[in-house]
């Protein structure tokens, strides 16, 4: 694994800096030979200097960071030059002549898991930062590098480890019939359990809208101001305005970031009956949308309320303030003055997403199904313990639920499985 390798850390294309990395055995020998400074390298020091390309020279920094104490755990250097893709290609060219290898996809990281720099699930905060398009999907990826869900997932295999224990005890000393005792011990601890795991599954759907955003539905009938609604909350012109009713035939979408993170907003079709066939399939997308939503936004007017889906949250607006106002509505505003924009952002954000915490967040499948799993393991183990099965019976499901749960870290995880996750990573990183 010591093997050297090099890539250009940074994005390609004209910039103020960029940076080139090595890391493994010969690290710091190719620096020497590339770099101009006279002397040894002291780890964690920056040194300014001429980096030698052969073909050329630019001028730069150069710092070390010696093993274990850096990134992958292995010697690791890097050349911060000029920014500008030729400058960056000509010193990586260099490297791969002085014999470095060209990095793989995610091949820095992956070092760092496999020397156990950060957990296979840290190593995904990683590439959620990377991907991240909203400050909540960066803040969230960072509580993954932080090992928030590492350190749920081992205090609750320790739990479990704890389980076993009582089992073990139970089959190895059977003369002192400890088995009445333990049995209650374990359903206490599997409950604790259970219960931590129910909690977490359900940080999934806030999970799930901090990567792809909330999705708003824009519904009420036509000329009822959603266009205008749209345009506003955007701040600028995405749905065409009109006073002809009708006029939207289609979804129209924008992205609105609120609180550090993003939602959908879709303008659709004004829900009425129609002769009009065009008229006809805007509505019928309208519904369709409308399905999908997180949160309905029905501007409100004379007459009965759409059947909306069942559990979908609805926040009813009183649109045209500045024309005529209710007082039977969630929030009343004015698309044209701006009055009450931001109290239906904020409110937006309370029915959409909710608090935001500094817990741990499943922003995965990946991480669901393993949770998911687990609990189903826990669950059928506690049923077999309450039910006076002999503890060798459900034994087994304790161990399941232990090694699922190991796979968030990585402890248990497939060499298919992490493959699979530092090939989305960029290379470079």
């Amino acid at each position: 694994m010591e093997e050297l390798i090099s890539a250009v850390a940074t994005g390609a294309g004209a910039g103020g800096v960029a940076i080139v990395r090595m890391s493994g055995r010969g690290a710091l020998d190719t620096a020497k030979r590339m770099f101009s400074r006279k002397g040894e390298f002291v780890p964690n020091h920056m040194y300014a200097g001429e980096i030698d390309a052969g073909t050329f020279r630019d001028y730069g920094m150069c710092v070390y960071f010696r093993a274990p104490r850096s990134f992958t755990g292995e010697d690791v250097v890097e050349f911060h030059c000029h920014g500008g893709t030729e400058i960056a290609r000509g010193i990586l060219k260099r490297t791969l002549v002085l014999g470095a290898r060209l990095a793989e996809r995610g091949e820095f990281t992956k070092r760092a898991y496999l020397n156990g720099k950060l957990s296979l699930s840290a190593a995904e905060g990683v590439g959620e930062m990377i991907a991240a398009s909203s400050e909540a999907q960066v803040r969230a990826g960072y509580l993954l590098y932080n090992e928030k869900l590492t350190n749920l997932g081992t205090a609750l295999q320790n739990e479990l480890k704890h389980c076993l224990a009582e089992v073990d005890a139970d089959l190895d000393y059977p003369e002192e019939d400890l088995n009445a005792l333990s049995r209650k011990e374990i359903v206490s601890t599997l409950s604790k359990v259970e219960e931590a795991l129910s909690a977490l599954l359900k940080q999934y759907a806030a999970g799930r809208k901090i990567r792809s955003g909330v999705s708003v539905a824009l519904a009420g009938k036509p000329n009822a101001g959603k266009s205008s609604l749209l345009n506003a909350l955007l701040g600028y012109e995405r749905a065409i305005v009109s006073d002809i009713a009708g006029t939207t035939r289609d979804v129209v979408e924008g992205t609105l970031e609120i609180g550090g993170v993003n939602f959908r907003i879709t303008d659709t079709a004004g829900l009425r009956e129609s002769g009009d066939a065009i008229e006809r399939e805007g509505v019928r997308r309208a519904r369709e949308a409308i399905m999908g939503a997180d949160v309905i936004v029905w501007l409100k007017e004379e007459g009965e309320a759409p059947a909306f889906p069942a559990g979908t949250p609805v926040i009813t607006v009183g649109a045209k303030s500045d024309l005529h106002r209710r007082d039977d509505c969630d929030v009343v505003l004015s698309s044209y003055t701006g009055e009450g924009l931001s109290a239906l952002k904020e409110k937006l954000y309370e029915v959409g997403f909710g608090k935001e915490n500094d817990g741990a967040f499943l922003l995965s499948e990946r991480h669901y199904r393993a949770a998911e799993a687990a609990l189903c393991a826990v669950r059928e183990a506690k049923t077999a313990a309450e039910s006076g099965l002999l503890p060798e019976l459900y034994a087994e499901d304790i161990r399941r639920a232990w090694e699922t749960l190991g796979t968030l870290s990585g402890e248990t995880a497939s060499e298919a499985v992490v493959t699979e996750i530092f090939e989305k990573f960029c290379v470079g990183k």
